[in-house]
């Protein structure tokens, strides 16, 4: 909504845990540390106790998950993961969730605890005997179950003589430093070999922290947020990184609505008592702002809203110009609050395969509807084609290139030489995919999908006027107008001039080009192909269909 008017390119103050926007205060790289040296460490014989656990605590928002996810990131080669985001299990749920992690399976049709546990000392010793070593990531570990955690204890008994097979890295609240005091639970607490506590930013981090996700999300000017503002964001916001989060991107939609170029105090007041509840002390001067900011956040909600119902993303809102300061606040009615859903259940993808159909021109047809082109019989691609529109597929894109493109598609799904699978993609979380077979919306891990899916993904794309595959040097075509117009757009600067002559692809284009390409994690050559055309057209909110990204 408001990143144009702050020369951004993304959302800088998103809660996703996203490792690119990881703010490595002190605190942070000592944390990150505490990780690697539990997984990367000394083993014994060189003065390392080699398995056991590691310990990471900090209270909600202050980025534990985004360090595990920097942590994964750089676990070296030859590591096999296991990675557990929701503990509320049993004892025989979290050893079956551990063996699917390590893609593994008991052989008795209905295994017992000793038929998970002997599979998995079957796997570690394979590993060890491999060179490889195995990390089991346990987050939110602070809801795990006494006989869980007792559990996990034991599983650390699997070694050689040489050392232990697995290692356990357990993430949670301060709470779970509480449970590891009790009696019951000291053997297991006698086994954590590293274990840090994080804590919230200092003042200084603060605005740092919020520099640096700016950065990261393309913003190269002064801070649009005053000296005050900023010492607000970190009184309000405690030091938090995902209050923070919460707090600076409500303030940048406040100052968008009023049309201010950088946040004030005032601003930061009014986005605290919409996102924390918290009712600052008023001044005369800013009650008339007051209607216009809780205005502003209900037109994001209706378009978000109708954006959501339509399936493609919400059409821009119109500024609302600051009411004369003699002029009374109209009466706005705070919206009610609203529980979220609750997530949908996560399906074993395996059950799903045989639903799936094995005619890619069947998952074509079900992939139509949303951009409503007409019912056929014939060929998918040439009735799209009527339509302005054409089929795109690739071989070799990433859940991250998905998340760009953010639009509907087909999945191709192999196993081994059995014949491909299609499956519909239409939403994408961070650690799920939304698939439609036929009319039910089903919810699988990401990572369970990944043992099927290696790249292959096809949708439709509408194509600009006058686009050729081969746009040459010094072309006019009206695809060149149209690019330079969108580009201008996400630079947030002036569209070519009416009447102006019409823009050529010339070497300063394609600079442009090549910068949006290294933004969105293409490759940056400079040509404007489908997938250039088709970011271009997720970042400035066209009315194509979008994927869901909020648990249904």
């Amino acid at each position: 909504m408001y990143s144009n008017h702050f020369g951004l390119t993304q959302d800088p103050f998103s809660i996703a845990p996203d490792p690119r926007y990881l703010f490595m205060s002190e605190r942070h790289r000592e944390a990150l540390a505490h990780l690697l040296y539990g997984v990367t460490g000394p083993q014994p014989g060189a003065g390392g106790s080699g398995g056991g656990f590691v310990l990471l605590t900090g209270d909600i928002g202050t980025g534990k998950t985004t360090i595990c996810r920097c942590f994964l990131e750089q676990i070296p080669s030859g590591c096999h993961v296991a990675y557990i985001f929701n503990p509320k299990l049993t004892v025989t749920e979290l050893l079956q969730s551990i063996c699917e992690e390590f893609h593994i399976a008991p052989t008795a049709a209905t295994p017992t605890v000793k038929d998970y546990i002997d599979t998995l000392n079957s796997f570690l010793l394979q590993s060890h005997a491999a060179g490889q070593s195995c990390v089991l990531i346990i987050d939110e570990a602070q809801n795990l179950q006494a006989d869980v955690l007792e559990q996990l204890r034991l599983l650390t008994n699997l070694e050689t003589n040489e050392r232990k097979l697995l290692q356990i890295v357990l993430i949670g609240q301060p709470e779970l430093r509480s449970m590891l005091e009790r009696a019951e639970l000291e053997q297991l607490a006698q086994r954590v070999i590293a274990r840090f506590h994080l804590d919230a930013l200092t003042e200084r981090e603060t605005t740092q922290y919020i520099a640096h996700r700016l950065s990261v999300a393309g913003h190269n000017k002064s801070l649009p947020f005053d000296a005050k503002a900023l010492q607000r964001i970190h009184h309000l916001a405690r030091g938090v990184p995902r209050r923070i989060n919460l707090l600076c991107g409500r303030a940048l939609l406040g100052a968008w609505a009023n049309g201010m170029e950088r946040v004030d105090r005032a601003v930061v007041n009014k986005a605290a008592a919409e996102v924390f509840g918290t009712e600052p002390a008023r001044d005369s001067g800013t009650r008339s702002r007051r209607a216009v900011y809780a205005l502003g956040g209900l037109l994001l909600i209706g378009a978000g809203l109708a954006a959501f119902l339509r399936g493609s993303p919400p059409a821009p809102v119109i500024p609302v110009a600051k009411a004369p300061a003699s002029a009374p606040a109209p009466a706005v009615s705070a919206p009610a609050v609203i529980a979220p859903p609750a997530p949908a259940p996560i399906e074993a993808i395996e059950a799903l395969l045989p639903q799936m159909p094995r005619d890619i021109n069947a998952a074509w047809r079900e992939l139509a509807p949303l951009w409503k082109l007409p019912a056929s019989d014939g060929d998918p691609c040439q009735s799209a084609a009527a339509q302005n529109l054409q089929c795109y597929r690739s071989a070799n894109l990433s859940v991250p290139l998905l998340r760009q493109l953010a639009r509907p598609g087909i999945l191709t799904l192999q196993s081994g030489n059995e014949a491909p699978l299609y499956a519909l993609l239409v939403g994408l979380n961070d650690q799920t995919a939304t698939l439609r077979i036929g009319t039910e919306l089903h919810t699988v891990r990401l990572i369970a999908l990944g043992r099927f899916w290696h790249g292959d993904f096809a949708t439709y794309w509408r194509t600009p006027d006058g686009y050729s595959a081969k746009l040459r040097e010094g072309s006019s075509a009206a695809a060149i107008t149209q690019l330079a117009t969108q580009l201008a757009q996400v630079d947030g600067v002036a569209a070519p001039a009416a009447g102006a002559s019409a823009p050529v692809l010339d070497a300063a284009l394609r600079e442009r080009i090549r910068a949006f390409q290294r933004a969105q994690g293409l490759k940056p050559d400079g040509q404007p192909g489908p997938l250039t055309f088709m970011q271009i057209e997720s970042a400035t909110a066209t009315n194509e269909p979008r994927l869901l990204t909020k648990p249904r």
